[in-house]
């Protein structure tokens, strides 16, 4: 039996920077808190717990959560790179679908260092080994931290074959820089121009600035996933339902078509998207709003046309024309996204979730998407792992 699954509740804390955060359970905590007060429901009617993090010790979801209460529940840690906080969610997602759970939480945090994300266990194989070698090979500045060559080779890929400019990436982190101004909960609320992008410390010469890196972020996001029958007979909120998701791992072309874009998740993203629009019976054009990955606004950029929300190499005129803003075609993250919210890696699946689903209940505030009805989420990790859904209004 396959069952209607309703997001009765998110909820997620504000971002902050490494040393400016509580510790990880505290955030874990007040997510989860805000999550069940939105929901209107007490701990004790989750069934099951998905906790995802990134940076920590095994169990550290139990240990977030037993600050909210220890029910005896299954708790299942989570790790998957960037896109971790959405595989909690996808598995919560499983087991009300599936009819294993009637009402499951999906729980995202991280409480991250200062710097450049890098390997903590240098005593064995890497699980970028693959990725490193093809970014020797194709861009090599071994000295760039990982994260930036891999995703700066992409961009550069792009830039090369469309001839699109460095100035396109400048106005992608401008946009998200003004509707982060509208989201208490991001960590940079200043505005910046393309002008002030393009005259931020340079990172690698002709390829990018510092302001298109999304920073090191910590916090905590939670949504409370349950059957619509559940819903119903409990009196909760039944008005966002997950309409169509998909999960998707690398195949042989992210290293054999030899292109950074695919090292990155080019075909990942292609593959998850088009499941989900044949699921649901829709097209991108009916997207009315979209929080996508955008690590590096060089990911942005190559997101719109995975998701096929613009032509392949039509992503420079997609945004020049204003298409991926407010006006435009589809509002692409109107939370401010990775670059400006913030990106603890745990938590930015549930926090792409939350801004969807107040996108979706009119709860957006100054945000809002007037008359948001279809909303697509898009959480890349490298390694590798994609996660697309799309939330409806019941």
């Amino acid at each position: 039996m396959s069952q209607i699954v309703c997001v009765a509740g998110v909820g997620m804390v504000p971002f902050t920077k490494p040393g400016a955060n509580e510790p990880y359970p505290d955030m874990a905590a007040k997510a989860v808190r805000a999550a069940l007060q939105d929901a209107g429901i007490g701990y004790d009617a989750i069934q099951q717990a998905y906790a995802g993090y990134v940076y920590g010790d095994s169990t550290a979801g139990q240990r977030a959560l037993y600050e909210v209460g220890m029910t005896g529940i299954p708790v299942i840690n989570v790790n998957n790179n960037c896109s971790t906080g959405s595989t909690a969610l996808f598995l919560a997602r499983q087991a009300v679908q599936s009819g294993a759970a009637d009402c499951v939480l999906a729980l995202g945090f991280e409480q991250m260092s200062p710097g450049a994300l890098g390997t903590h266990f240098p005593d064995r194989p890497s699980p970028f080994d693959k990725f490193e070698a093809m970014a020797d090979e194709l861009v090599g500045n071994g000295d760039i931290p990982l994260a930036l060559r891999y995703f700066g080779g992409a961009g550069l890929a792009h830039m090369k074959e469309f001839g699109t400019p460095l100035n396109t990436f400048a106005k992608i982190r401008a946009k998200a820089s003004r509707h982060a101004a509208n989201n208490p909960l991001a960590l940079f609320r200043t505005v910046v121009t393309e002008e002030d992008v393009m005259n931020a410390p340079v990172v690698w010469p002709g390829v990018m600035t510092r302001l298109m890196a999304c920073p090191p972020t910590c916090g905590a996001a939670a949504a409370i996933i349950c059957s619509e029958a559940f819903a119903k007979k409990h009196g909760l909120k039944s008005d966002v339902v997950i309409l169509a998701q998909a999960m998707t791992t690398d195949k042989p072309v992210a290293f054999d078509a030899r292109d950074m874009r695919e090292v990155v998740g080019f075909s990942m993203t292609q593959a998850a998207a088009g499941q989900v629009y044949e699921a649901a019976g829709i097209g991108p054009q009916d997207i009315d709003v979209v929080e996508l990955h955008d690590c590096f606004a060089h990911n942005e950029l190559l997101t719109y046309e995975a998701l096929n929300l613009c032509p392949r190499g039509g992503a420079q005129q997609f945004v020049d024309d204003g298409d991926n803003t407010y006006g435009g075609k589809v509002v692409t993250n109107p939370s401010g996204g990775l670059l400006s919210k913030g990106h603890p890696l745990g938590a930015t699946g549930l926090a792409q979730c939350t801004e969807l689903v107040q996108q979706l209940r009119g709860q957006a505030g100054k945000r809002q998407v007037e008359g948001a009805r279809l909303a697509l989420q898009h959480n890349l990790g490298l390694g590798g792992a994609c996660v697309v859904t799309l939330y409806g209004k019941n």
